[in-house]
């Protein structure tokens, strides 16, 4: 979990039990039960899955109540783990992608979470088939229209306050609020319900990597009971609910998961990882209109104020023009303002560093500018778009592609607004031969041949008036921004 989320927390007293002792089964047990749960998966008619901390203390993200859990070291006085990447940056485990994988076979019906981490969202499980009990630290919703808001950066509240952003829905305009509980909150209900609802159809329940310890929601699973479901835990602590279930498995939920993906033979997709930022050029014409005083800013998406973490300076340059001033942006705002004469055109080059997490060091754009030509506004899929670059990210084994997606004109005061897609990770999650050759090769700090392509960097050549993409009207969206 996000060491950030853990410190906003109300202090409480009992947090359940933690550091309990870590139980591994035998390689040839283990082995026997990874076949168990691959026919469990494989006949399952409605397959729900129960995930915890457990599932992410691979992607960097210390879990609370293992051995060198928050709350355990915390109870130990001892210091708190570090994460070792970004909370922002952390990607999507294997189990992670194994569970989309199931999802887009027909195989997964519904996701059930206690996280805060975004991670099932942002590997690619449906909103629709996701219940997040505890919130997404990187979502906003409102609290009058119901719209949904995915961030690209952690929330900086919790326990459902005011956050300092407004709705982007037409007509609506109210405070958005953090969606994370807080220990005195109530389990939302929507989630809860089809929580439950899901959890009465299911044949089978898969809990992976959760001590279900806190109530109601460690109650869920048992729901299947009484319909025949089954119960599968996967995780390396006893928990409450082993005497419920069919299967109690004794290993680390990657190796776990790998090994049933293979019994089934079923292939983990890569992670690709796609952000947007927008480039806004604002203009005036000086009063002997001589001149054009503009200013170009690079910001993040969801709102001028917002901050844009992937992003960590801004080089601006000009092609074949020696009398116009270069700058290195440092801190944000990345803004950087000049006057050049009204008749000439120009090509600004931006080189972007991307932060520590990103799979690439840079991306270079070159943005030709001229103010004597019309603005080509359009607003293209976004969707596709991002399926494209995905694609060409993972035959390409490299990061860095990017492509305009939406362009559009204001009048006051005058400017440009450009949004972009970049690819910023990719991660390939290797399939081994057999069970038993994971071995040790597993740890909570790591996954099973987690590969992050890295070392290319894109370029995009931004050309104002031969756009071929179609046009397609303006559409409202309340879904998330990046993935």
């Amino acid at each position: 979990m996000s060491l950030g989320y853990a410190e906003k927390l109300s202090f409480i007293e009992d947090v359940g039990q933690v550091g309990m002792t870590e139980h591994f089964d035998s390689s040839n047990i283990l082995q026997e039960k990874i076949e168990r749960l691959a026919t469990l998966i494989r006949k399952s008619k409605h397959l729900v899955v129960f995930t915890g901390a457990g599932i992410s203390t691979s992607c960097g993200i210390p879990d609370f109540r293992g051995p060198k859990g928050i709350w355990t070291l915390q109870r130990e006085g001892k210091a708190l783990p570090e994460a070792s990447l970004p909370f922002h940056r952390a990607m999507p485990s294997l189990t992670h992608m194994a569970l989309v994988e199931l999802e887009r076979a027909g195989i997964l019906k519904f996701v059930i979470s206690q996280n805060v981490d975004g991670l099932h969202l942002r590997s690619g499980i449906p909103r629709e088939k996701l219940a997040e009990l505890h919130g997404n630290s990187f979502m906003e919703t409102c609290p009058s229209c119901g719209a949904e808001y995915l961030r690209d950066f952690e929330v900086e509240t919790i326990g459902l306050k005011e956050t300092s952003r407004r709705c982007a829905v037409k007509q609506c305009g109210a405070k958005l609020k953090d969606t994370v509980l807080d220990w005195e909150d109530a389990l939302p209900t929507k989630e809860m319900n089809l929580s439950e609802k899901h959890c009465r159809m299911a044949d089978v329940v898969l809990c992976l990597g959760t001590s279900l310890q806190i109530t109601p929601a460690c109650n869920l699973p048992l729901k299947s009971l009484r319909g025949g479901g089954k119960i599968v835990i996967v995780n390396l602590q006893k928990t409450p609910k082993d005497k419920k279930a069919s299967l109690v498995i004794h290993g680390l939920v990657d190796k776990v998961v790998s090994g049933a993906m293979i019994s089934l033979n079923r292939q983990i997709p890569p992670f690709v990882r796609v952000d947007l930022f927008q480039t806004i050029i604002t203009q005036a014409l000086s009063l002997d209109k001589k001149y054009v005083n503009w200013t170009l800013r690079v910001s993040s998406v969801h709102g001028h104020k917002a901050p844009l973490p992937f992003v960590k300076s801004v080089e601006v340059s000009f092609l074949d023009r020696e009398d116009y001033k270069g700058a290195i942006l440092e801190k944000e705002p990345f803004q950087l303002k000049r006057r050049t004469v009204s008749t000439k055109s120009f090509e600004v080059v931006l080189k972007l560093n991307f932060s520590e997490g990103c799979g690439c060091p840079y991306i270079e754009m070159n943005i030709p500018i001229d103010f004597t030509v019309p603005i080509d506004c359009f607003n293209l899929d976004k969707d596709a778009i991002f399926e494209e670059l995905k694609e060409t990210a993972i035959q390409e084994s490299c990061c860095g592609q990017n492509a305009v997606i939406v362009r559009r004109e204001i009048l006051t005061p005058q400017s440009e607004e450009t949004v972009y897609a970049v690819v910023t990770n990719i991660v390939r999650h290797n399939k081994t031969a057999k069970v038993s050759e994971l071995g040790d090769s597993l740890s909570n700090g790591g996954n099973v041949k987690r590969r992050l392509e890295n070392g290319c960097t894109g370029t995009l050549k931004k050309k104002r008036s031969k756009n071929r993409h179609k046009k397609k009207p303006t559409t409202t969206t309340t879904s998330s921004l990046s993935t």
